[in-house]
């Protein structure tokens, strides 16, 4: 029998890649652009053309988990804090993402900050809520 919420296997490996691979990129983008580390390997195009392709993946493996995932977690009463966060936190990094493209040029700045440190505690959250493991409260009297 599965778990109230659990996803097929298929479904959380490609909602981990998609995640991962996303913040794997904005941080190298970040150390690259931002931090001056490794600029012209980093903090090339190149890298921030990765970010935007795997942000579009990591949306794709959040959609496709919002359906059943989010409202079984909901009725488990576990880690709803951790998941309903991930949810704030990644429609921040989405509105900030399309406001870094279609944005005006005078909020750039403080949008790129929002971005990467919510980028940034999210990927912290997004760990937490995937790896660690609750205690299972026993409904029998």
């Amino acid at each position: 029998m599965r778990q109230l919420g659990k996803m097929p296997g298929w479904q959380r490996a490609f909602v981990m890649t998609g995640m991962l691979a996303c913040s794997v990129t904005g941080s190298a983008y970040l150390l690259g652009h931002e931090f001056q580390i490794e600029r012209a390997l980093l903090g090339n195009h190149l890298v921030l053309a990765g970010h935007g392709l795997t942000a579009m993946l990591a949306c794709i493996a959040l959609g496709s988990v919002l359906p059943f995932h989010l409202k079984a977690g909901y009725q488990s009463k576990r880690k709803r804090f951790s998941g309903f966060t991930q949810l704030g936190f990644l429609l921040i990094l989405l509105i900030s993402g399309g406001m870094l493209y279609y944005g005006p040029a005078e909020l750039r700045e403080i949008t790129i900050q929002l971005h990467w440190l919510t980028g940034l505690v999210f990927f912290v959250i997004f760990i937490f809520h995937s790896l660690a493991k609750w205690p299972r409260t026993s409904s029998k009297i």
